[in-house]
């Protein structure tokens, strides 16, 4: 006889009435924002990994294990999952017609076979993993995010700083270093490569940046995977070593920068390419800035409709049945084992609003 959603949750109640563990948190108290677009070119491109057909599912696997990782590492009491819209950011382009134009598709294959090396053959194979992902994802305790015509980027800043602003714990897990100018008390960014997780000491660490100020080095240096030019001499040497208030904890602004240029444009060529840049510094800014949202008011409000949707409960069976298909049994160890050891625990805050 199957059992009905009502009848799981009433038994998911009685056990967490019994379990200290689970009852400290609520749903929306440690949230896990994946940059689900980056999570999946980043498998896709470096796993060469093969069904038992002889099929490559690396863009599926390394999607499932990495963000596994992540939750069994950060124990969030949710995790949202969120993808680029179809046609990107039509505010960016709006701001810049050029933004990611002539981006190239990056075919950096970990590949030892020729067949993949095709690049429509690369295509079919990226459309088909990426839809069979899906299949795998909404069947896990996790809410999905696809807004058209938004980037992952802007939707995961807009939940990180404004919807889950009164949370304990906000984690961003991406490599696109862009998130770094996040980072405060509450949101922290972990790099599923680096294996590390980034509060503002980190950041200082690695860059000598402070986290506050992250921003306005990104601006300057720009963004070559996106198109985006900076200032020619802004390496991160360089702006840490004429605009030394960056690695302070003090607000810096653009006025600051171009000020403090201005003021001492013989010293550096770097300060006379940011007078003669002020244009480009600050579309740069409006390009690359989260922290205050371009998503349209009416777009927030259907973001926050689907994040409010209940959260589905984990179908291991489902799980089962999708591995069998395409025949992934020897990918995970005990995938059975895997899939319980690491989703369940968010079953608990299901129903804890």
């Amino acid at each position: 006889m199957e059992i009905s959603n009502e009848d799981k949750l009433r038994a998911l109640r009685v056990i967490k009435s019994s379990t200290n563990t689970y009852t400290k948190l609520n749903r929306d108290d440690r949230v896990l924002l994946v940059d689900g677009t980056n999570t999946f070119i980043r498998s896709f491109e470096a796993l060469p990994t093969m069904n038992d057909n002889g099929l490559h599912i690396g863009g599926i696997t390394g999607f499932l294990k990495s963000v596994g990782s992540a939750v069994k590492l950060l124990h969030p009491s949710r995790v949202i999952i969120v993808f680029d819209g179809e046609g990107g950011s039509l505010e960016r382009r709006k701001l810049y017609p050029d933004y990611k134009s002539g981006r190239r598709n990056k075919l950096k294959l970990n590949r030892t076979y020729s067949e993949l090396s095709n690049s429509n053959i690369e295509n079919k194979n990226y459309k088909f993993e990426f839809a069979r992902l899906m299949d795998y994802i909404r069947i896990l305790p996790v809410t999905i995010v696809v807004m058209n015509q938004v980037e992952a980027d802007d939707v995961i800043a807009y939940l990180a700083k404004s919807y889950f602003d009164k949370s304990k714990n906000v984690y961003i897990m991406s490599t696109d270093k862009d998130f770094l100018q996040l980072v405060d008390d509450v949101i922290k960014v972990w790099s599923p490569t680096k294996k590390k997780l980034y509060g503002c000491e980190e950041i200082r660490a690695e860059y000598g940046i402070y986290c506050n100020n992250f921003i306005f080095y990104r601006v300057l240096e720009g963004d070559d995977s996106d198109n985006i030019p900076g200032v020619k001499g802004a390496g991160l040497k360089t702006v840490k070593k004429v605009f030394p208030f960056m690695t302070e904890s003090a607000q810096v602004s653009l006025k600051n920068i171009f000020n403090y240029s201005e003021n001492n444009i013989s010293r550096y060529k770097l300060y006379e390419n940011v007078v003669e840049n002020k244009l480009l510094i600050e579309r740069n800014y409006k390009l690359m800035q989260l922290q205050n949202s371009i998503i349209k008011p009416i777009t927030q409000i259907k973001i926050n409709d689907i994040v409010r949707n209940p959260v589905p409960i984990i179908n291991s069976m489902m799980f089962n049945k999708l591995i069998c298909e395409d025949r992934m049994y020897g990918i995970f160890d005990n995938y059975m084992a895997w899939i319980n050891d690491v989703w369940r625990e968010l079953n608990y805050y299901i129903d804890n609003k």
